[in-house]
């Protein structure tokens, strides 16, 4: 085990009191704690065996059309653990990129999944990307929510268990309905009410980093035509880069781009 940074089990390789310490990523220190973050892909090399916490969060999914129908993308993948256990060599790191949404707004535009994030053997999953009238969510870490107007069935993309949930299934109750939310890691997203988009799944919240900070929300789904309301983004959602939300039908394009944090301590 570990503890205050030392191998508690002869003080470090060898019994030499080395204490645990790593490279990698941008480094800061909070609350007794040495915090590796990565941004863009990278290596985090420890000096010596150990035991890290960390967080993976994978990039979100791109939104659907951005006009009427939309359905919101689904947030990326959302992985936080502590005690893993690593070996004094190159780990490698991977940041997934934001899914790119439907620029246009016409009728087939559909947005991509968001780019998985690697810690090691840990893998979280692209959010699924938005879809627009008559199409069903897209599978990811969360899914995306199903497109809008008018079908029996336009259920949300499945989320991937222990990442995500699932998006908002669109319900149908006449034509030119609204799309639904996208999933997030916190909650499902859910399905239109008429007219109006869904709401956006929540995300989970996160002080690895040192500050209170949200990751995996799933976006809104987009109003029908003529009238109606947008749907609300979940919980945390924020237009910022490397927080793995899902993009928006309506506010936002793109899927926000992921991040890997580790932590230890100091």
């Amino acid at each position: 085990m570990t503890m205050f940074g030392y191998n508690v089990l002869g003080f470090g390789t060898g019994g030499t009191g080395t204490p645990f310490t790593a490279t990698g990523g941008t480094i800061t220190y909070s609350g007794g704690y040495t915090i590796h973050s990565f941004t863009s892909d990278g290596t985090f090399t420890p000096a010596i065996d150990g035991s890290v916490e960390y967080l993976v969060v994978a990039g979100g999914g791109g939104g659907g059309r951005d006009t009427y129908y939309g359905s919101g993308g689904g947030a990326g993948g959302y992985l936080t653990a502590t005690g893993f256990a690593v070996a004094a060599t190159g780990l490698t790191v991977t940041i997934g990129a934001g899914g790119i949404g439907n620029s246009g707004g016409g009728g087939t535009g559909t947005g991509t999944n968001g780019g998985n994030s690697v810690f090691s053997t840990i893998t979280a999953i692209g959010g699924g990307g938005g879809v627009t009238q008559y199409q069903a969510g897209i599978v990811g870490g969360s899914g995306s929510g199903g497109g809008g107007h008018s079908a029996s069935v336009n259920v949300g993309g499945a989320g991937t268990a222990g990442q995500g949930n699932a998006g908002g299934s669109f319900v149908n109750t006449g034509t030119q309905l609204g799309g639904s939310g996208g999933g997030g890691a916190g909650s499902a997203g859910s399905g239109n009410s008429g007219k109006n988009g869904g709401t956006g799944g929540a995300g989970l919240q996160s002080s690895i980093n040192g500050t209170a900070t949200y990751y995996s929300a799933g976006a809104g789904g987009t109003k029908g035509y003529p009238s109606g309301t947008n749907g609300a983004n979940g919980t945390g959602w924020a237009d910022a880069a490397n927080l793995g939300h899902g993009g928006g039908a309506t506010t936002q394009t793109n899927g926000s781009s992921g991040i890997v944090i580790i932590r230890y301590p100091t």
